[in-house]
């Protein structure tokens, strides 16, 4: 094991986000951890060199958010962000690679994936990124984000249409939208922005925010104005 000095045990004090980071550069992991511990409200909980180690941690450290690269020996990061998601880990999983081809991306979204931000992403967006997802938003970094637009094809019509205000709700959500931010644009509450939500979601034959923006772009049901 790299990393990983405090046993799980619910929220530290002070509530900050707990996060373990995985990588299998140990330069790489140096850094983030260095950038996240400077922060009053995040903590780096645990490292690891491998999806499966990444896996093993998980369970154990029981962290807010993963930090996963998606090329790693000893197990890649869909296999594991598919194994976490399998063990209904509540830890919301933030891609963070290099790489940004459709399939990676996909993939990873399908597996589970709260959120894909490429490395070269400012200090300041991956900072925000984290907090997000945290909160169990959606982030896609506006280059993923492109190539989710960039697969549109002919729009597939989902099991049952989507109403108005769904799709309003859903491109709110492209845009980055958390469900407050929804709920005061669309002048309704929080807890009915998470039922159109969940229709969303039923609809679209997906289970979080991230694999909804991604099969609406897929549908025809999104257009790259609504990034």
């Amino acid at each position: 094991m790299t990393g990983g000095a405090e046993e799980a045990g619910g929220p530290v004090a002070g509530g900050r986000i707990r996060i373990l980071v995985a990588d299998d550069h140990p330069v790489v992991r140096a850094g983030l951890t260095g950038m996240l511990a400077a922060e009053s409200d995040l903590e780096v909980v645990g490292e690891a060199a491998s999806g499966d180690e990444a896996v093993a941690l998980a369970g154990r450290l029981r962290p807010d958010v993963v930090l996963m690269d998606l090329r790693m020996p000893g197990g890649d990061g869909v296999s594991a962000i598919s194994q976490m998601a399998e063990r209904k880990l509540a830890a919301r999983i933030l891609v963070l690679t290099t790489y940004d081809t459709d399939s990676d991306v996909l993939a990873a979204i399908e597996a589970g994936a709260t959120g894909y931000l490429l490395k070269d992403a400012p200090a300041a967006e991956l900072l925000r990124a984290v907090r997000a997802a945290a909160r169990g938003d959606s982030v896609l970094s506006p280059t993923v984000a492109s190539r989710l637009v960039g697969r549109v094809r002919a729009p597939v019509p989902a099991s049952e249409p989507l109403s108005q205000r769904e799709l309003e709700v859903l491109g709110l959500v492209a845009r980055g939208a958390g469900n407050r931010e929804a709920a005061a644009r669309l002048f309704i509450s929080e807890a009915t922005v998470k039922t159109h939500l969940m229709h969303i979601y039923a609809k679209l034959g997906v289970n979080d925010r991230a694999a909804a923006v991604a099969a609406g772009f897929d549908r025809g049901l999104l257009t790259p104005g609504e990034r």
